[in-house]
């Protein structure tokens, strides 16, 4: 279910006259107060060890709870992507970011609690201070590291993800 469904009244005067005005917002016929349901921020992490494996976690929780992911989350308010990417690294991982460099972007739909939360993927190479404090915590259940020819994107649960790792491989020479 969208998201943007479930508010049947204004916020601002609390009338129920709260209607669809376009594919991403609804308007209030009384007071016209105009919603936009923009996407949520969120990112991700390739993450490489010196004989270039790939940082990989297994999903602790739903959506896709026990599948493959890459290290990552929502943007918190008032934080910038960066400084994100090195947040949840830090609490899913225990590394310590040390470098990052914005790679691209990809739209995406979260599925929590059932609604269709949409969001904006944004993917980041991510340099660490030291490998050997790598210890799943937070939302991983698991870390590991993979040769990037042992990575199968259909391993991944989440759709985003999938697509970000077949961009990847293809900038780091591999083909799938």
């Amino acid at each position: 279910m969208d998201l943007l469904d479930k508010f049947e009244h204004c916020p601002v005067c609390g009338s129920s006259h709260f209607e669809t005005n376009s594919s991403k917002s609804k308007k209030c016929e009384n007071c016209d107060f105009e919603y936009f349901m923009n996407p949520a921020a969120a990112v991700v992490a390739f993450i490489t060890d010196t004989k270039g494996n790939i940082l990989v976690e297994k999903r602790k929780f739903a959506p896709s709870k026990g599948t493959l992911d890459l290290p990552g989350g929502f943007v918190d308010t008032l934080e910038t992507a960066e400084e994100a990417v090195i947040r949840e690294v830090l609490e899913e991982t225990g590394l310590k970011v040390t470098g990052v460099r914005y790679l691209f972007s990809i739209p995406n739909k979260y599925l929590y609690s059932g609604l269709d939360i949409q969001t904006l993927d944004l993917f980041f190479v991510c340099q660490v201070e030291d490998i050997s404090h790598l210890k799943a915590g937070d939302d991983a259940a698991d870390c590991m590291w993979v040769a990037p020819e042992d990575i199968h994107p259909e391993l991944f649960g989440l759709r985003a993800i999938r697509q970000g790792l077949y961009e990847y491989l293809k900038m780091i020479g591999r083909e799938l």
